[in-house]
């Protein structure tokens, strides 16, 4: 998506920056980058320059290729945070392209390895993973709102509100919230 006329937010910002920073720390040109992810180099060039918002597959990609989580990332983004942050102070990040919004919920702590978030999936909505971040992350999925089927390689699961899902992440997930009342919930990785 693009950044429209007023510029990019703050948080896109951020990302940008993070991503050129893991990129360079591992010495790492875009044509690399491009090679290990499948993202475009020319994407890749304006995510770093924040001309344009990351959607949660690229997003995925990278994460992927860096070994770590998405909300790691942003945790990553941000600078210092006390041990408690209100609702309102959360990071919010939005993928309008596909429907999603996620909200890191944890208070971070970059020498603690749990974190928490909350997802929101429009009806309808879909997202695919081509791989975990790290092999074996662990997930507990717990279904606020809605209705969500998950495929965790190759495994559909249905979920109603109030189920939770337990599982380690090994190779591609699929999220896909009900086609009219979407999907809320919380996912804690560890």
């Amino acid at each position: 998506m693009e950044s429209g006329s007023h510029g990019p937010s703050s948080v896109d910002r951020g990302i940008a920056e993070r991503l050129r920073t893991l990129r360079q720390e591992r010495g790492w040109t875009l044509e690399d980058l491009a090679s290990r992810s499948g993202v475009s180099r020319a994407t890749l060039s304006r995510l770093e320059n924040a001309e344009v918002s990351a959607t949660a597959n690229v997003l995925g990609r990278l994460c992927q290729v860096y070994g770590i989580t998405l909300s790691r990332l942003m945790h990553m983004v941000e600078d210092d945070f006390p041990p408690l942050v209100p609702h309102s102070a959360q990071t919010v990040w939005e993928d309008a392209k596909s429907g999603f919004t996620r909200r890191v919920v944890s208070p971070p702590a970059r020498a603690l390895a749990g974190e928490a978030m909350e997802g929101v999936l429009s009806p309808g909505a879909q997202i695919t993973y081509e791989g975990p971040p790290r092999a074996g992350l662990e997930h507990h999925l717990v279904l606020l709102e809605g209705g969500l089927h998950i495929t965790v390689d190759g495994a559909p699961h249905r979920l109603h509100p109030g189920d939770c899902l337990r599982y380690q992440l090994r190779g591609s997930s699929r999220f896909q919230a009900d086609a009219t009342a979407g999907a809320r919930y919380l996912l804690f990785t560890v």
